[in-house]
């Protein structure tokens, strides 16, 4: 899976770290800050975070596949 964040949009509500603390937190400016890869496990976390985020700036999507050389 891969978490993105669209930081233009985003504005620091938060509800996405009290949804899925694994995958995303403030750092010490408070800003967002989250896990791009997180563990599969996550992902019914990731996707409610994504829900809950009030501009909608978190896409949860498939892992991109490898390239074969």
């Amino acid at each position: 899976m891969r978490v993105t964040v669209n930081t233009d949009l985003c504005q620091n509500h938060g509800q996405c770290v009290f949804a899925a603390p694994e995958v995303f937190a403030f750092d010490e400016d408070e800003t967002l800050v989250h896990q791009e890869h997180p563990d599969e496990a996550e992902r019914g976390r990731a996707e409610r975070a994504a829900a809950l985020c009030p501009v909608r700036a978190i896409t949860v999507a498939p892992a991109p596949s490898p390239v074969a050389p």
